[in-house]
């Protein structure tokens, strides 16, 4: 699908060919093309080709990189309990504030995503919705092919807007491709607008769009359900996102994969559990810095060591770390989890003696994070501080493992055109995918007081993250650099587990309150590191019950004081009210001033 979008953008700004006569001041201007050129069926599925390629958030050539990632790393993992910015303080300066919770208007990061999200994503779609009715009007394309063009449009004018709205809240241009001026668009909105706004257009999508594509990467009726769901979802309705994610279930047209790592591997892109990915791809002519492998993740890979690459970003937090733990019965530690660390080797050098936890954590952990004396998919055992790029900055762990691509998938699966930022690769995004769909309908059950539904569905998720370990305990503790990859013969048991994993099944739910902590447990580790945590943290904040009985404010406060067992970063921060959404971009105020304005608690 991706690959598309490199026809797509050369058609866009392709140079239209101009010869010499005395009337050449009337010609168009030399790189501009005529709109009329995409007036025509092939024309239009170009456009809405252009509109796909962008999706990923990374394109340097548009004014915007890692801070548009559709991963949302940024603002949903590192600004939450779950990550680390990484790397150093000192790089990537305009993230700590993310990470901090000290955001203000000028900040670059939050430029760039208001960008690629209305900008250029929704703007796209606008064009092509325009060009897409006088196309028809002019008897260019047929009505059907217009119609299912439509649905895929507004389907991803509503991804974008539903991307803005995570961060900036409705606080948006509401823009449509008749909208006369939209310079004088204000965002300022009635409340429940820019939402009723999206789910119009999913909506239509519904109607519109095929049970199924022939083309991976295009929308179904099902990725339509599934974003207006989650939609809903960020304003806890529960009674509209319901029968959505129950339409879903009962299609019968997706499944659990056998294994949690399906999700994250290459090689199975786009699987049975998929119900709408990212689609990347590199090494496809498009050349360093195109827009077809997710840039935004680019500079999350390890960074030093034997496997370096660059540069270091997006490293798991302690705290995640420590909420992967469970008791004898492989059940999480819900009110003590952040007591004490799972141990670590911070300002442990890897030729010194590391010896690793023995306690029983969830096995979900070693496929999230990857830690000291672990093996690290086929690269090697991971050797700790060696591999790290400064451990006072961004902890012990290596940038979150699952986006990660295999060491035997380097040549054909990396971006290999020279650039320095070497973590663009195929590896797909898997935006929603079944066990979204499953948790989400389990947390409407506990909503509900539907303990049976929610237990089911909860352990349906668990069952699956008990099928599943890494493998290969590793019985030497100094790791040194002959080490790598993986020692002398028998310093590595293959038929062991790495670490001691277990994980149990909850017998039963004692209380609606009970449900919905299991639930919420369960969404932060099947998607930890996914750029969630912090929307839900948000959202859950409304609750009755909040966080497992604490506020989103007491849950990030909490985790900042005992994050500095870790390291010091987050020393005399402090999350409230008024940083539960990010500041309007100062650009944007300036280039409408008296039209767009800022949310009240940035003013």
């Amino acid at each position: 699908m991706k690959k598309l979008s490199i026809a797509a953008a050369m058609i866009i700004t392709l140079t239209m060919a101009n010869s010499c006569s005395d009337d050449f001041l009337d010609k168009k201007p030399w790189g501009v093309t005529a709109e009329n050129v995409f007036y025509s069926e092939k024309g239009c599925d170009a456009l809405l080709t252009g509109c796909y390629g962008v999706l990923g958030g990374g394109g340097q050539g548009l004014g915007y990189d890692w801070g548009a990632s559709v991963s949302n790393w940024i603002y949903g993992s590192a600004g939450s309990d779950d990550a680390y910015k990484g790397s150093e303080v000192t790089d990537q300066e305009p993230a700590n504030p993310v990470e901090k919770w000290e955001l203000i208007p000028t900040n670059g990061y939050i430029a760039q995503k208001y960008r690629w999200a209305i900008g250029v994503g929704a703007d796209r779609t606008n064009k092509t919705l325009r060009i897409l009715k006088i196309t028809e009007e002019q008897g260019g394309i047929s009505a059907e092919a217009a119609n299912r063009m439509r649905a895929e449009a507004r389907f991803l004018r509503a991804f974008y807007y539903f991307e803005a709205r995570l961060l900036y809240g409705d606080y948006l241009p509401i823009l449509k491709e008749d909208t006369p001026d939209v310079k004088a668009v204000s965002n300022e909105n009635a409340p429940g607008a820019v939402l009723a706004f999206i789910i119009e257009d999913l909506t239509f999508a519904i109607q519109n769009l095929p049970e199924s594509q022939t083309q991976v990467g295009r929308p179904t009726k099902y990725a339509a359900m599934a974003l207006a769901a989650r939609a809903y979802l960020q304003d806890l309705k529960y009674a509209e996102a319901k029968p959505l994610l129950d339409n879903i279930i009962n299609s019968g047209k997706f499944s659990l994969m056998p294994k949690y790592i399906n999700n994250y591997d290459i090689a199975t892109n786009n699987n049975k559990e998929s119900i709408f990915e990212i689609q990347n791809s590199v090494n496809d002519g498009a050349g360093y810095g195109s827009y077809n492998g997710e840039m935004g993740i680019g500079l999350n890979w390890p960074h030093g060591g034997d496997i370096g690459m660059c540069c270091g970003f997006h490293q798991p937090s302690q705290n995640l770390v420590n909420a992967h733990k469970v008791d004898a019965n492989g059940l999480p530690l819900f009110d003590t989890f952040n007591n004490t660390d799972l141990k670590n080797d911070q300002g442990i050098p890897s030729d010194e003696p590391f010896e690793i936890a023995t306690d029983p954590v969830d096995p979900r952990l070693d496929f999230t994070v990857s830690r000291r004396g672990i093996p690290y998919k086929d690269w090697g055992v991971n050797r700790g501080q060696a591999w790290i790029r400064k451990q006072q900055d961004g902890g012990p762990y290596l940038p979150v493992a699952k986006p990660f691509l295999k060491k035997s998938e380097v040549s054909a699966f990396k971006d290999n055109t020279g650039g320095w930022m070497s973590g663009v690769n195929a590896n797909n995004f898997r935006y929603i995918r079944y066990a979204h769909i499953l948790l989400w309908r389990a947390e409407v059950a506990a909503f509900e007081n539907d303990l049976g539904k929610a237990l089911e569905l909860v352990n349906m998720v668990r069952e699956r993250a008990g099928a599943d370990k890494v493998m290969g305990k590793v019985k030497v503790n100094v790791l040194p650099s002959n080490f790598y990859p993986w020692g002398n013969e028998g310093d590595i048991d293959w038929n062991e587990p790495a670490a001691n994993y277990k994980i149990g099944l909850y017998p039963t739910f004692a209380s609606k309150a009970d449900a919905m902590r299991a639930v919420q447990w369960e969404q932060r580790l099947e998607f930890a590191t996914e750029g969630m945590r912090f929307f839900d943290l948000r959202r859950w904040d409304n609750l009755p019950e909040k966080i497992g009985g604490k506020s989103m404010a007491q849950v990030l406060n909490d985790f900042a004081a005992g994050d500095l067992r870790i390291r010091n970063f987050m020393s005399g921060t402090n999350f409230s009210e008024s940083d539960k959404f990010m500041p309007i971009p100062q650009a944007q105020i300036d280039l409408q001033p008296g039209v767009i304005v800022q949310r009240p608690e940035y003013k």
